[in-house]
């Protein structure tokens, strides 16, 4: 039964019945079958299929979700009957913000998996939304409020994002004194899944104060963004933990600062299995703890 699961799981990161066949050594013909007894078994469909491609059905998803939890809780037994509770190992799937993964999450990674060389780091740097379930990702780290009823977060902090750009860009330019001097300056702006970030929030005597921006520039790539920054282009919005070297260099130079802008939550996000991996809690864990120190010295 666990085989047909993970069998089941890898139809669903795949997208079709050959990859995951493909990449478990499997006959399109055996995964067909296989993927068939399941549907019997729970007498239910899982997956709307048509010629180009497939999607979960609800009793899918419930199923993946459930598949996952009783993947989780037998590779937690196995390894602690063999490896002991003190050796972790297999595979951590993750996905994280493009600069904040490059910047802060590579280098934690890199520590621990010096620390644990058992364990395996499938890492997906995207500043797009990820669909957990489908993807088979074991933890995302995203900014924002948090607001999915059908997933568990975890608060990491909330992060300083502020206004930026290069000198050469503020001596064509000028330096903006006010938020509403925004309105004569080329604005490069983040486009996330549910539209494109036009409004930038600032606090004006403690007040909120809210500004529409324009440009030319929008991406959905937040090193872009910087990249576009340093080139001169425009003003960007970026966390503190995206620009502190070009600002501490000089490369970039932080506008109202007076007017601060509201923090920005980060949160661990995770399916609501009920049992995680070993590796999997370890490694949040420690994120979360070298997150911490790096907000202490932000």
């Amino acid at each position: 039964m666990l085989e047909n699961l993970k069998l089941f799981l890898m139809i669903v990161e795949k997208g079709t019945l050959s990859a995951a066949g493909r990449e478990l050594g499997l006959s399109p013909a055996s995964v067909s079958e296989r993927l068939m007894a399941l549907e019997s078994y729970y007498k239910a469909t899982f997956l709307t299929r048509t010629t180009r491609s497939l999607s979960l059905t609800e009793e899918g998803r419930i199923f993946a979700i459930g598949a996952r939890r009783l993947l989780a809780e037998a590779d937690e037994l196995e390894s602690r009957i063999k490896s002991g509770t003190q050796i972790i190992s297999g595979p951590i799937k993750i996905t994280a913000p493009v600069d904040l993964g490059q910047t802060r999450i590579v280098p934690i990674l890199d520590r621990f998996l010096a620390s644990h060389p058992d364990v395996t780091i499938d890492l997906n740097l995207t500043d797009s939304f990820v669909d957990l379930v489908s993807q088979g990702v074991d933890f995302a780290i995203r900014y924002g409020i948090f607001s999915n009823t059908t997933l568990k977060a975890k608060p990491i902090g909330e992060n300083r994002r502020l206004i930026c750009g290069s000198p050469d860009y503020l001596n064509r330019k000028g330096i903006p004194l006010h938020p509403d001097d925004l309105l004569n300056h080329e604005c490069i702006m983040m486009r996330f899944t549910q539209g494109i970030e036009r409004i930038w929030s600032f606090q004006n005597h403690g007040a909120p104060y809210a500004i529409s921006v324009n440009g030319q520039r929008t991406t959905n790539n937040g090193q872009l963004i910087k990249q576009w920054a340093l080139q001169g282009h425009g003003l960007c919005k970026k966390s503190i933990w995206d620009v502190e070297a070009d600002l501490a260099c000089g490369r970039l130079v932080e506008v109202l600062a007076a007017y601060a802008l509201s923090p920005t939550a980060l949160h661990f996000v995770y399916s609501p299995a009920p049992v995680q991996p070993r590796r999997v809690t370890k490694l949040i864990d420690v994120i979360a703890h070298e997150l911490a120190k790096s907000y202490a010295n932000s």
